[in-house]
């Protein structure tokens, strides 16, 4: 049996502040997990950037 999963969508949080494109990636996340209660955080690539940024979960 798997478990049930959400697929959301997580955004980079210090791209506006440069005032460059936003960069966004698809991912699943756990629905029942008591791990992650809140929005989802991840360091990924910022391409507009070029480095890695925090990037979180959106609604």
């Amino acid at each position: 049996m798997t478990m049930p999963r959400d697929i959301i969508t997580i955004e980079c949080t210090e791209a506006r502040a440069e005032g460059k494109p936003v960069s966004r990636y698809i991912t699943t996340r756990n629905k029942k997990s008591p791990n992650t209660p809140g929005r989802l955080e991840k360091k990924k690539y910022n391409p507009f950037l070029r480095r890695h940024t925090l990037h979180r979960e959106v609604k």
